[in-house]
């Protein structure tokens, strides 16, 4: 303990230790700067019965026993030292007065040491006290720093040097203190063992700032060239700051992400990288990464670094954004309408950014809308032109993908309707013309009649050329299905989606699909067409003609349009001459006013149509 003092240099006896007893009182240890000087306090007593004439006394270096023959530091009766004393060494108390301080002068490190004092009161009368104090010879003040010094609190470092030469005072000063604060010199100060220092105080509020800067003292004698310094470094104890960190991510999907976090703080932080509260990764260091191999849409989000150590901590967020190409838009909405409803479609998708949408048939656009996900097609009325296939399309910087639908478009009345005005009018030339054509009318018939299940139409077939084998696949469906075409002797199933096999083609109600099979030296494979859509399923083998009936059924409908179509025509010319005629005519044939007309017994047609099932013209069963 440190304390003020104005008492003299050596200490009060206590009474009750004074008297009767061989004893000594030094300090048990003493500094003092080299090429200075040292006093060393030294009290001893003996018993009183004794009452000697003279007292002398004998200071020995390291050891307290003669006959070791230790190093005499001073001897009153003959003066006599060793050599490493010579000139160094007086005695400044009175031994009489049983004060036997000791002057060192000239101090060097190898007088560090322990000395022992012995006292002499003539004859046996001589004792070696056990007592001993232990000089150390210094070269730097002592700087106290706090054990622990926290940015914001205030603290109190000191520098202390030891004061124990009476010849020489030492003067203390700042080095580098520049910025912390003014100091203070508290004064010479009397430690418990009565040797004294010298104290000067810095008082100051540390920032982050001041973590590791370097403090000194200088001790300087006046009149001399002796300076000593001394320097501490500060270990400021503050609480995190992120310093360091990404800026808002954008990656594209498949890449690699490497997220940064960096902090300042003493001692080191513990780093955690977390998202939606769960632990990504976590370690005490400076910095800390987290990668992120092959990233994906679902890792798009916030990312949050937390910082913490015993003094605080603090946390910081980084957006990551995952570009991506968009996904395959899905569609969803009424395919199937009856002529003049309503028809509303939604297509929507994914993608970052938003993609531009498009919905469009046979390459005219009908709606778009730009950096939205979704788009509304909606038509008020629909019209048997409407029927058809439309894609959606979507679009950004990093890909597109596209979805075709089909929407089929029902007739209100299934025969009488605006889908086939004046049909009742040539219904038996039509019938006429479908039993010379039978192969023909069928495409025809289908823009008139709303045939539900799907039907395969006879003149399917295979044919085969060499090593070539092509199947027909004729199908009248509304709405439109999908085929299929299975070979079972090889247990494959191929789909109109391969565009590599399989050709299809519709016009009406009719879809067209054609298998191509190269390579086939061998007898022609079974090939059954599977046709399906929502209201049923219909399957049919196959069978195998000649070569030139492949060719002919894929021209005969593109005839029979133009046929027709002619037809029609001289139809529409008769009626137009016997309406100026002013002709009454009924308005249901009869066999007396009309050429003859072969009808087949599975063909009807009546006022109120019935629901066709399996009912067909005859020459299309």
């Amino acid at each position: 303990m440190i304390f003020l003092t104005t008492l003299p240099l050596f200490w009060i006896m206590i009474s009750a230790s004074r008297g009767g007893h061989w004893g000594a009182w030094m300090p048990s240890s003493i500094s003092a700067f080299e090429g200075t000087c040292v006093s060393i306090p030294c009290r001893f007593d003996f018993p009183d019965e004794l009452r000697p004439a003279v007292v002398h006394g004998v200071w020995y270096f390291n050891s307290p026993y003669p006959k070791n023959y230790p190093p005499v530091v001073f001897k009153s009766r003959t003066q006599v030292v060793h050599e490493s004393f010579q000139g160094r060494s007086r005695l400044l108390g009175d031994l009489g007065l049983r004060n036997c301080t000791l002057l060192l002068s000239s101090l060097s490190p190898e007088l560090g040491g322990k000395y022992y004092f012995r006292g002499d009161l003539g004859g046996y009368n001589q004792y070696t006290f056990s007592e001993h104090s232990v000089l150390d010879i210094i070269n730097t003040p002592n700087i106290v720093v706090p054990p622990e010094v926290v940015v914001g609190s205030e603290v109190e470092v000191s520098c202390m040097v030891p004061d124990n030469c009476p010849e020489l005072r030492p003067e203390l000063s700042w080095l580098g203190h520049e910025g912390l604060g003014e100091p203070s010199v508290l004064g010479r100060l009397r430690e418990d063992e009565g040797t004294w220092v010298q104290v000067s105080l810095l008082h100051f509020v540390p920032t982050r700032e001041a973590n590791g800067h370097r403090l000194g003292c200088q001790a300087s004698f006046p009149n001399t060239t002796l300076q000593f310094e001394g320097y501490a470094s500060l270990d400021v104890k503050y609480p995190p700051v992120i310093v360091e960190m990404n800026a808002s991510v954008e990656a594209i999907e498949g890449s690699h992400v490497s997220l940064l976090c960096g902090a300042d703080s003493n001692p080191l932080p513990l780093l955690t990288w977390m998202r939606d509260g769960t632990v990504l990764r976590e370690a005490v260091a400076e910095s800390l990464f987290l990668d992120l191999e092959e990233v994906t849409p679902a890792e798009d989000g916030v990312y949050a670094c937390l910082a913490e150590n015993a003094y605080g901590q603090d946390n910081r967020t980084v957006g990551l954004s995952v570009m991506y190409a968009p996904r395959k838009p899905m569609v969803n909405g009424t395919m199937v309408a009856v002529e003049g409803e309503m028809v509303s479609i939604l297509c929507s998708t994914q993608s970052n950014p938003d993609p531009i949408l498009t919905i469009f048939k046979e390459k005219q656009i009908l709606a778009t809308v730009i950096y939205e996900s979704e788009l509304q097609l909606e038509l008020p009325a629909v019209t048997p032109e409407d029927d058809g296939e439309y894609w959606c399309v979507a679009e950004n910087q990093y890909g597109q993908r596209a979805t075709t639908f089909n929407l089929s478009v029902e007739c209100s009345v299934p025969v009488l309707s605006t889908c086939g005005q004046g049909f009742a009018h040539v219904l038996p030339l039509l019938e006429w013309f479908h039993l010379s054509h039978p192969e023909s009318l069928g495409g025809m018939l289908s823009l008139y009649i709303t045939l539900v299940a799907p039907l395969i139409l006879l003149e399917s077939h295979c044919a085969a050329a060499r090593d070539t084998v092509q199947c027909l696949c004729v199908v009248k469906s509304n709405p439109e299905p999908s085929v299929a075409f299975e070979l079972p002797s090889r247990n494959v199933t191929v789909n109109e989606t391969e565009r590599e096999f399989v050709y299809s083609e519709r016009s009406g109600l009719l879809l067209t699909s054609i298998l191509t099979l190269r390579g086939q030296a061998q007898a022609p494979p079974r090939v059954i067409c599977t046709a399906h859509n929502l209201y049923g399923t219909k399957s049919l083998e196959l069978p195998f003609q000649g070569a030139h009936r492949l060719m002919w059924a894929k021209i005969g409908p593109v005839g029979a349009v133009v046929a027709f179509a002619i037809l029609i025509a001289i139809v529409c010319y008769i009626t137009q001459t016997r309406r100026k005629k002013n002709v009454t005519e009924s308005p249901s044939f009869s066999a007396g006013d009309n050429p003859p007309v072969l009808f087949s017994s599975d063909f009807r047609i009546s006022g109120a149509p019935e629901k066709y099932e399996s009912r067909e013209v005859s020459t299309l069963e």
